[in-house]
């Protein structure tokens, strides 16, 4: 179970996973590959292009006869060995776009985050009155002193998407090299697996147990009948 702090780093109580996360997803790796894959292609733009040789103009003529010089036959200076010919098998505009569906995307979040929440590397962060201004201190907050903060684990602290210490968070970890911000509705599997720690703000905490269907009782329902579907779809 993770631990939440309060803005001074003291550890005030103990808070409970979401119960999907105690599933096994040992078997799930190359979900979490094709995901990850997937998150990275998608926003490529695929622009890049390279002309062929019948896309230059010019080299209509052939440069020297065909025998008698010595020299190798050639028949146009577009040729690909000719400087500012065409490229052979150059890049062409492409769509890098791939696609995974819905349960397969949940899978492989949920075991990024069971593999964070089994390793210990998760805190809960309470914000309601998040008052730090130096990032020193946020610096010593999250790493024990500022001079940790320089070598400390790639830390990423996950906000609500709407919460009011958003924006004294981002600016007190703005100038902290191993600290990055984002919120709870951009968090996606490469970013779970990038940083070594996360730190979920209270609010952002709640919005993702709720997502993942609580961690107790019938609200486990939902998320878990979920995960197990997938998990019977990729193993057949």
């Amino acid at each position: 179970m993770p631990n939440v702090i309060d803005a001074s780093g003291k550890v005030v109580r103990e808070i409970e996973a979401p119960a999907v996360l105690a599933g096994d997803f040992a078997e799930k790796l190359p979900v979490v590959f094709r995901a990850v894959h997937r998150e990275l292609a998608n926003p490529r733009a695929g622009t890049a292009s390279t002309r062929k040789r019948d896309e230059i103009a010019g080299g209509g003529r052939k440069p020297w006869r065909q025998k008698g010089t010595g020299r190798a036959r050639q028949g146009s200076i577009r040729s690909p060995q000719w400087r500012h010919g065409g490229v052979v098998f150059g890049p062409r505009p492409r769509s890098y776009v791939e696609s995974l569906n819905k349960k397969e995307r949940r899978v492989a979040f949920v075991a990024a985050l069971a593999d964070r929440f089994r390793n210990g590397a998760v805190t809960v962060l309470d914000a309601t009155d998040f008052s730090i201004l130096k990032t020193g201190d946020f610096a010593k907050l999250l790493f024990g002193d500022a001079k940790a903060a320089k070598k400390g684990p790639k830390t990423l602290v996950i906000c609500g998407r709407n919460e009011n210490a958003a924006g004294a968070i981002a600016r007190v970890s703005r100038n902290l090299a191993r600290v990055a911000l984002t919120h709870d509705g951009a968090l996606d599997v490469k970013d779970v697996l990038r940083f070594e720690r996360l730190v979920f703000t209270t609010t952002a905490y709640e919005s993702l147990a709720e997502a993942l269907g609580g961690p107790t009782g019938s609200a486990r329902g939902g998320a878990e009948r979920d995960a197990r579907s997938a998990v019977k779809t990729e193993g057949r």
